[in-house]
């Protein structure tokens, strides 16, 4: 299970033309499920995304977790994580869970964190304004 982590001042999903989701300071987490991942994965994923010290203390260190800052999480399926590039030009996704295996953890991940959420399996735009910029790969 792979997330790639951005810290956002503002960030929303739209899917077919309406707005899914919207969230203030905080996590856009783009979730890539491999096939094979398990609950103990996801689990792992979301409790190293929650402490995940990212937002800066009074001293302008990266000491506080999205909860210590306050801040929201929204969490957006993202098969390309899994995009494997290494021969030609043409992603090849074999490593990426199907659909039926990997809705069930993006949903146990998405839920464990309390964060709002695109819709699986369809075609989104997710708009987002990094902070920072902050970005982070976490792999369970």
């Amino acid at each position: 299970m792979r997330a790639l982590v951005q810290r956002v001042s503002e960030a929303s999903v739209t899917a077919g033309g309406e707005e899914v989701a919207r969230i203030g300071r905080g996590l856009v987490v783009l979730l890539g499920v491999r096939r094979g991942d398990t609950d103990a994965e996801a689990d792992r994923l979301a409790a190293k995304l929650l402490a995940l010290r990212v937002f800066e203390d009074g001293d302008g260190k990266m000491n506080l977790s999205v909860r210590d800052a306050g801040g929201e999480l929204l969490c957006v399926s993202q098969f390309t994580l899994y995009g494997d590039t290494r021969k030609g030009n043409r992603p090849s996704f074999v490593d990426a869970a199907p659909p039926e295996e990997a809705e069930p953890l993006y949903e146990r991940v998405r839920d464990t964190l309390g964060a709002r959420g695109g819709v699986f399996g369809a075609r989104m735009a997710v708009a987002l304004v990094n902070d920072g910029p902050v970005t982070v790969l976490v792999e369970a």
